[in-house]
């Protein structure tokens, strides 16, 4: 082997690396939908963590990715560390399906249908097609399923690209005493755990050693070890994602190294009695691309049915490992580690707006009560509500906006948007509510109240805009758009409802029936009533609009109003509900 094997050799794994890191991005971008749904079983059972586990790795063919995800899923009070283990169990096995594609590599036959399996006959179709979907695809689906069929072609040449630069040290008395020493099963798996541990990846570097095999030199008795360590290896990306996170983040890490360890230790040494005692001949024997593939599907299943029933004492091994201090733990609302995964990211904002939306509706609706009767200790709870909302407004304004700067489809861009808009629309209705409580306690201090007919009124508004905070919540929440076109005839109805209102008071004052002070109190209270009506108008026109990847508000609110037979209906039954009290 020359200088010019050697660089032909980088090359080759230059382009394997790169092909699978570019495939694995478009897989997990075209996958999100998938990734949503099957995210959300999590919580069912272990068996069902461990299948997500399984599912989701084998889709992205990754599994340091999707324990990286674990570990923001922990971090962020998305899943609890028990959820964890069967999802990490699961990764370890899914991982094991790159090695099986890539083995196709390794076929050798002259039947025709046989040859047409090779890589090599079909990858330049795929690289054909994908180039084409890239270039004139005009959908970000299309052009993802483009870059993942130019990754998967890009690295299968990489593949072939380093067996044939290797293929030389078949005959180099150098390379095949490197892999008699790897035969020492200890030394075998240290290379694997150090191989992987650079590369971050053990689907690469089970690859690479497919590659290798194409020599003949390696045996099974060295490949076996190698790939027992390269199980280790893989851990070093989740323990790195680890750091700055919570307790049970960390410990989550820990699960996925001990149960690697522990695996690895229990089997190696299984091993290394077998090849001692009884010294099957198979060991020997030069292995192949599909052995590989079958040898580290074998390992990480029998490690998975040796630790799954006792999964429990790796929870108990991670506690000790990362016990509990005394200081609080305080879990982080958004964590940035998921926007290696966009889908899961924007699934876990979702999230979070639907909790800052909740705050801000029970914050209007303890102010109405205030209104009626003061309580200090709902006052407190008022004020601190609207302090966390400022919080999730100002975390999630920036979380947005760094989550559209990554490659994401057109429906996820359309919901980033409609989040960046609703968050400032639910913030603004916190601040309403502190802008209620503060007439309220004005109204108390200084012993002024409204007349009997004027609290009748203000009830009645109350009622209104409390329902029109149920409707435009239900619909954000649902994304339900039949749910939000109800929201636009309730919102003319509180414009004209408070329009009435104020032409009362007016009469009132004129009567001397109600004090300049009240009138001032008075004013402010409609104000902020109908303005929290505008942003629950607001907000269901955001709802409609990502639905149809729309955001022109006021041509949707021409579209809803111009001889639309459902808001006139809608519209009839809200004025009947509550203008007709007037």
């Amino acid at each position: 082997m020359d200088i010019f094997n050697a660089l032909t050799l980088i090359g080759g794994l230059c382009l394997f690396l790169f092909g699978m890191s570019v495939m694995g991005d478009a897989l997990e971008r075209r996958a999100g939908g998938s990734l949503k749904k099957i995210l959300a079983r999590l919580t069912k059972s272990k068996i069902t963590g461990f299948l997500t586990g399984l599912v989701v790795t084998s889709v992205i063919q990754s599994s340091s990715a999707t324990t990286v995800m674990v570990v923001g899923f922990v971090n962020s009070g998305m899943m609890t560390l028990r959820q964890s283990i069967g999802v990490i169990m699961g990764a370890n096995i899914g991982t094991t399906v790159t090695a099986w594609i890539l083995s196709l590599g390794g076929i050798s036959s002259d039947n025709i249908f046989m040859q047409l399996l090779k890589p090599s006959s079909f990858t330049p179709v795929l690289a054909l097609i994908g180039t084409g979907l890239l270039m004139f695809g005009k959908s970000s689906k299309k052009k993802d399923t483009g870059t993942i069929l130019l990754g998967f072609a890009t690295l299968m040449f990489g593949m072939d690209t380093m067996s044939s630069a290797v293929s030389g040290l078949a005959d180099v008395p150098a390379f095949r005493n490197l892999f008699v020493m790897f035969k020492n099963p200890i030394l075998g798996m240290l290379v694997g755990a150090v191989l992987t541990a650079i590369i971050q990846s053990s689907s690469a570097s089970v690859g690479i050693l497919q590659a290798l095999s194409a020599t003949g030199q390696v045996s099974y008795g060295a490949a076996i070890p190698i790939i027992m360590g390269q199980n280790i290896g893989t851990c070093i990306t989740a323990i790195l994602s680890s750091f700055g996170t919570n307790k049970n983040a960390k410990r989550a890490a820990v699960v996925h190294l001990s149960f690697n360890i522990i695996g690895t230790i229990i089997w190696l040494s299984v091993f290394s009695i077998v090849s001692v005692t009884i010294k099957p001949a198979i060991l020997d024997a030069p292995a192949t691309h599909l052995g590989i593939a079958v040898a580290h599907s074998s390992f990480n299943i029998a490690c998975t049915i040796l630790l799954f029933p006792i999964s429990f004492i790796l929870e108990k091994i991670a506690i000790r490992v990362v016990p509990d201090g005394n200081k609080k733990v305080v879990v982080a609302e958004l964590d940035e580690r998921l926007l290696a995964t966009p889908p899961v990211a924007l699934e876990h904002c979702e999230s979070v707006v639907r909790e800052m939306a909740e705050l801000s509706v029970a914050s209007m609706k303890k102010s109405f009560c205030m209104l009626k009767k003061y309580d200090a200790a709902v006052a407190e709870e008022i004020r601190k509500s609207e302090e966390k909302v400022d919080h999730y407004e100002d975390i999630l304004g920036s979380y947005l906006v760094k989550l559209s700067g990554y490659q994401i489809n057109d429906s996820d861009s359309a919901e980033i948007s409609k989040l960046l808009k609703v968050i400032g629309d639910y913030e603004r209705i916190s601040d309403h509510s502190i802008n209620i409580l503060e007439s309220a306690e004005e109204m108390r201090d200084k012993e002024i109240k409204p007349t009997e007919k004027a609290q009748k009124e203000l009830d009645n508004l109350c009622c209104a805009v409390s329902e029109i905070l149920d409707i435009s919540y239900d619909a954000f929440a649902r994304n339900d758009t039949d749910e939000a076109k109800g929201v636009e005839p309730l919102e003319e109805v509180v414009d004209e409802l408070r329009e009435k209102i104020r032409n009362g008071h007016i009469e009132r004052l004129k009567n001397g029936e109600c004090s300049i002070e009240m009138g001032f109190v008075w004013a402010d209270l409609l104000t902020n009533l109908e303005r929290t009506a505008d942003h629950c108008s607001n907000i269901a026109i955001c709802v409609i609009d990502a639905s149809e990847h729309n955001m022109n508000v006021h041509q949707s609110l021409r579209d809803m109003k111009k001889g639309n037979a459902f808001f006139d209906e809608k519209y009839a039954g809200f004025a009947e509900k509550y203008l007709g009290k007037q």
